[in-house]
């Protein structure tokens, strides 16, 4: 039982104060609207200026929705928030929080989770900021060699999908522009003993140097972020204002073009577009009233977002068709396409500038974390060392910079995009998990704030129930499916990756006699003319070919895999409708708890993968130093 040892809000509140003591304070200067400021500055970044074009074209205008979901979501998780905020008013976030909830083995995991979500949320944010401020280079003639600006999983994936399409009869010159940078990144690197050098350098140089200031102190970083956050908006109301006058409301019809399914496609672009709020929670030592300010500083965060987002949302996909958006910059494409591309280089700095901001944010959040898990004794004291002069966590805040800038080098955008997304969601879901656990222990600790209550005994369980009927009124044949794990068809991508050369010329000779027009008209690519095939005659055309079926189909396994996400959210539901009709659970954290596990359960078996591979290196470190050096173990 001691891998569950919980700590007193007492406990927290009278260990801080003796860190204080021992290592430094850390310095006040937090009020409300400097907190609503550091949530939009961790809000509205990499998400509005770049994730938002991807999940616009697979959703269409109807992702409004998307985003009204998500914000709703985590506006339940900050509920959640605010209330342990009240409760606990010190650094660490959900793993203090967790702390006092669950005991020490789920904290542990959940601060192991932040460090990813911080990490590597960073990483994804500097990368993306690199994209950016290259392209401003480029706008001014300033060209950098290709494996100086992409990181090397991006180049080797792309010279490989490169070769396989210039095997299967495609030219060079046709290959879409992301593959052929990639292509020429790995074949125009350096080598070192064979190795290609290729790395992101300007994501490096920005989190070097948001690193420096945060060290320097929070008083610097709150200037820094409301000067970048008023940039920042101003730009964002701009584009709004003048991008209304060019909306042509033909474009939202049809407003849900691919169904619910091409929305929720969206479901990690639009969420990292809202995780960094919780960010606020790290810096509850640093401000002047926490148990007021914090739980207003996150909800004024959420709202003004989620106003922007939606208009933004609106905006695009009125200016042009939804399909045109699955660019990297969306904002400043749909002015050059108006030959506006003044608006565009000024949206391109402001990117820069709004991006950096997030960096910020996060960099000041990542450290607490660290801090206050060394303050418990789970990582070494030199974390908990308070810089004399500065007032912050000097050497967790060196680690982090090196924790961030080192995998910026290498790592894939859209890999940690997701892995961010999907720990960040784990956090939310403890912490809405937290509050119910809270809700049925008796003598609990209260903070001032606490969430409002509607019992979700029979609302909950009824709502299951409204779940499943509309699931089998609206979408029958695919929530069957669902159960009887029937074979699906490999999309176009995967297929050309599964085929040899031979068979890929063998099927373009085919596709050749056969539909010899339409396969001419798509330049005699194959990828090109199989992605022109509507779902209907792509699956018969599938079917007739004389290759394999392993190459053309998922069987058994590989089908089933995929859907063990959706079957733990499935069996969760129903296990959190019995906890709600026997403890009168409150709605709130409830749906809070089940939004977020439903977001996660759209990311994919790859990420929960890989999520849980980075628990087992977390657990490692618990089971090899943190169990024996943290202050509740015996005798300590």
């Amino acid at each position: 039982m001691n891998l569950f040892r919980k700590k007193s809000v007492s406990k927290i509140l009278e260990q801080s104060a003796a860190g204080e003591g021992e290592h430094g304070s850390l310095s006040k200067h937090l009020g409300v609207r400097d907190l609503t400021a550091l949530g939009i500055a961790a809000i509205v970044g990499a998400g509005i200026f770049s994730t938002i074009g991807n999940a616009s074209a697979a959703g269409g205008p109807g992702v409004v929705l998307l985003f009204i979901f998500t914000a709703v979501a985590c506006g339940f998780a900050a509920f959640a928030y605010a209330e342990f905020a009240s409760m606990v008013p010190v650094s660490g976030s959900a793993y203090t929080y967790s702390y006092v909830a669950f005991g020490e083995l789920i904290a542990w995991i959940i601060g192991w989770a932040l460090i990813m979500e911080y990490a590597i949320g960073n990483i994804t944010v500097a990368i993306s900021w690199s994209d950016y401020f290259t392209g401003l280079l480029s706008s001014m003639n300033i060209n950098l060699p290709e494996w100086m600006t992409m990181d090397f999983l991006t180049a080797t994936k792309g010279h490989h999908v490169a070769e396989a399409l210039m095997a299967s009869g495609k030219s060079f010159e046709n290959l879409d522009a992301p593959i052929k940078d990639a292509y020429l990144a790995w074949t125009n690197a350096p080598t070192f003993l064979g190795l290609h050098i290729v790395a992101d350098l300007p994501a490096l140089l920005i989190i070097v140097l948001i690193t420096m200031l945060v060290y320097r102190g929070m008083k610097e970083s709150r200037n820094a972020g409301n000067a970048m956050v008023i940039v920042k908006i101003l730009v964002v109301l701009m584009v709004i204002t003048i991008g209304a006058f060019y909306v042509n409301t033909d474009n939202w019809h049809p407003f849900l073009p691919n169904g619910i399914g091409g929305v929720l496609k969206g479901v990690s672009a639009v969420f990292f577009a809202y995780i960094g709020f919780d960010a606020i929670s790290t810096t509850a030592e640093e401000c002047r009233n926490p148990q007021r300010d914090l739980p207003r500083g996150m909800m004024w965060a959420i709202i003004i977002c989620t106003i922007l987002y939606v208009a933004i949302a609106l905006v695009l996909t009125g200016m042009v068709n939804y399909n045109e958006l699955a660019v990297g910059d969306p904002l400043a494409f749909v002015f050059e396409r108006l030959n506006m591309k003044w608006i565009s280089a000024v949206i391109g700095v402001s990117a820069i500038v709004a991006m950096a901001s997030v960096l910020l944010v996060f960099q000041l959040g990542q450290p607490r974390i660290w801090m206050s898990m060394s303050r418990d004794g789970l990582l070494p004291k030199k974390f908990s060392k308070i810089h004399p002069k500065y007032k912050t966590p000097s050497f967790a805040t060196i680690v982090t910079g090196f924790v961030v800038a080192i995998p910026a080098l290498f790592m894939n955008l859209t890999w940690v995009t997701d892995l961010c997304s999907i720990g960040t969601l784990f956090a939310f879901v403890l912490v809405c998990a937290g509050v119910l656990r809270l809700d049925m222990t008796k003598d609990a600790p209260r903070g001032k704030f606490k969430t409002p209550y509607l019992n979700s005994k029979f609302i909950f369980p009824l709502m299951i129930l409204l779940g499943i009927f509309l699931s089998l009124k609206f979408n029958k044949e695919s929530t069957l499916g669902f159960f009887k794990n029937d074979p699906v068809t490999v999309g176009v991508d995967d297929l050309m990756s599964r085929l040899t050369t031979s068979e890929a010329s063998m099927i373009r000779q085919q596709m050749l006699e056969t539909n010899s027009e339409k396969f001419i008209a798509s330049a005699s690519e194959l990828d090109t003319y199989l992605k022109s095939l509507d779902e209907t005659t792509y699956q018969a055309t599938l079917s007739a070919l004389p290759i394999p079926d392993e190459k053309k189909f998922d069987t058994g396994w590989n089908v089933f895999k995929h859907k063990i996400p959706t079957w733990i959210f499935l069996i969760s539901c129903l296990y959190l409708a019995y906890l709600a009709f026997k403890h009168n659970l409150s709605l709130i954290p409830v749906l809070g708890l089940i939004s977020c596990l439903y977001m996660m359960s759209e990311l994919g078996i790859k990420n929960w993968i890989g999520f849980t591979i980075w628990l087992v290196v977390g657990l490692v470190i618990y089971f090899g130093f943190s169990y024996r050096n943290s202050k509740l173990n015996i005798g300590k």
